[in-house]
């Protein structure tokens, strides 16, 4: 059994790797530019904060090197993300990238770390960790709901790029599995919420593939197909903000937050 929960684990590291390195495009082109343009930094910072947490779970909770490596590879790649925003973003989004740093990544995960070195020991550390980790990967989950929203509207998966939602899916399932096998509770429940989600935005991918949704509809006259180009659009901010960069075939939509 632990043999087995070995290899599943290191296929899930494989597959989160993937996942967390799906911006990379994007911030290729942010350094292309020399700008962030219109991307949202707050994905990311609070994508440092998970990994940084769950890196703490792993090297805290006895047998949890596979969890604490993985998330590892994310703190460097989301320091990067993070860095770039510093350098690239305009002084405002550049100051109110700094702030989130400082108050989530610096000092929200260091009074973290301090309380529970200090304050617990044993089971009732790694467990008061774990629902810290467990709780903040469920609050990402709103990232896939409003894409899935976003496709309904629109009837069209234009914003939902097929890969990361395959992926994602993929990295539900196998971590989910990873947690059945050693008994995590706290890695199964949002890996689980997960592989639920991913799941129903694959159905929904199979129901509006083929359609052209909102934006191929052709309005009788000028006045009519104004709003919808407009709402279309609206869809289009509102994807880069909250589905903010995953996929970029060309530069688009979320955050890579991911449970372990």
């Amino acid at each position: 059994m632990h043999a087995l929960s070995f290899i599943v684990g290191v296929v899930g590291n494989v597959i989160s790797v993937l996942v967390f390195a799906s911006p990379i495009s994007t911030f290729w082109r942010v350094v292309r530019n020399r700008s962030t343009e219109d991307f949202d930094s707050l994905p990311y910072v609070c994508t440092l904060l998970s990994t940084s947490l769950w890196t703490y779970y792993g090297v805290t909770k006895p047998g949890g090197l596979l969890i604490a490596t993985v998330n590892s590879v994310g703190i460097v790649l989301e320091l990067i993300y993070v860095s770039l925003f510093l350098i690239y973003a305009p002084s405002r989004t550049r100051i109110k990238t700094a702030i989130l740093v400082g108050i989530l990544d610096v000092g929200f995960l260091g009074g973290v770390i301090l309380t529970t070195r200090l304050a617990m020991h044993g089971s009732l550390r790694v467990t008061v960790i774990g629902f810290m980790c467990a709780g903040l990967s469920l609050f990402f989950y709103g990232s896939p709901l409003a894409a899935m929203k976003t496709v309904i509207a629109t009837k069209s998966v234009e914003y939902m790029p097929f890969l990361l939602s395959f992926f994602l899916f993929l990295n539900g399932a196998v971590w989910t599995f990873y947690s059945y096998l050693e008994k995590d509770f706290f890695v199964g429940v949002p890996n689980g919420i997960g592989f639920i989600l991913g799941t129903a935005q694959l159905i929904l991918y199979a129901i509006y593939m083929n359609t052209k949704g909102a934006k191929g509809r052709k309005e009788d006259t000028t006045e009519n197909s104004e709003p919808l180009i407009q709402s279309a659009e609206g869809h289009r901010i509102d994807m880069e903000k909250a589905y903010d960069v995953g996929s970029q075939s060309d530069g688009k939509p979320t955050s890579t937050s991911i449970s372990y």
